[in-house]
């Protein structure tokens, strides 16, 4: 193989690896705002929660004081009724003291039905808050991690960008160019191996000749189809070496 086929093979290698990490270093930020999202919806939730028990305690503590002020009202009006004169008087206290009576029992009962939902909400935010502890411990530990492979990302990246300007620097200026110039045509893929007579990138079965001429790996080739470098990497062994034969004679062009 060529040297400069060699080195542009590592070009590509290079660039893919570089764009690889550049993404998953724009990436990383994304990610730990997801899980923050995240913890922040579960922090509204558990939130919520406790104001709905606080919510229940009040309204427990108001009925609570409804009952003292209603039974404090109605001892009175035993005293009063004790003191009637006549029995209209003592009737006319009798059903008040029963209406009061009456109106204490609905409070009693409101503040029972209180107390049973306060023991589901405080079960249920004692879960919540456990659960919330425990989500806080794994996104600082996950957002950790993040920062530490960022920063491993970061410093790699910046030792493959030495190693893509030194291997540049070693290739003929002029197919670096039509390098560069490919790449930014084909989506980033400047340089195509052929497998069984094939592009690998575009699939044009190559001409007979050309693949030859390929196969002798004495000179820069491109692809006639999608224009990529092509490369041609012999068998390894004696089986893959017979396994291989000659291209199909009829060029077949899919554009990629």
């Amino acid at each position: 193989m060529a040297p400069e086929v060699k080195l542009a093979i590592r070009l590509q290698e290079l660039d893919d690896r570089i764009e690889e990490l550049r993404r998953e270093i724009v990436a990383l930020p994304k990610h730990i705002a997801a899980l923050e999202k995240t913890l922040e919806s579960h922090v509204r939730k558990v939130e919520a929660e406790r104001a709905a028990l606080a919510a229940n305690q009040r309204d427990r503590r108001q009925l609570e004081l409804e009952v003292q002020s209603q039974q404090q009202k109605l001892e009175r009006l035993k005293d009063q009724s004790r003191k009637a004169k006549t029995n209209e008087q003592f009737w006319a206290f009798q059903h008040e003291i029963q209406y009061l009576e009456e109106q204490i029992r609905k409070l009693e009962d409101r503040i029972l039905d209180l107390m049973a939902e306060s023991e589901g909400l405080e079960q249920s935010l004692k879960k919540a808050e456990a659960e919330l502890a425990q989500e806080r411990r794994q996104v600082e530990q996950e957002k950790q991690r993040a920062r530490e492979r960022a920063q491993a990302d970061q410093q790699l990246l910046e030792q493959l960008r030495k190693e893509r300007q030194q291997t540049a620097a070693a290739l003929p200026v002029q197919l670096f160019k039509a390098y560069e110039r490919i790449r930014k045509l084909r989506k980033g893929v400047a340089v195509a191996e052929v497998v069984d007579g094939r592009c690998t990138a575009c699939h044009l079965v190559l001409r007979l000749q050309f693949y030859q001429d390929l196969r002798r790996g004495d000179q820069v080739m491109f692809c006639e189809s999608c224009g990529r470098i092509l490369y041609y990497n012999p068998p390894e062994s004696c089986e893959d070496l017979s396994a291989e034969g000659p291209p199909a004679t009829s060029p077949v062009e899919a554009e990629s």
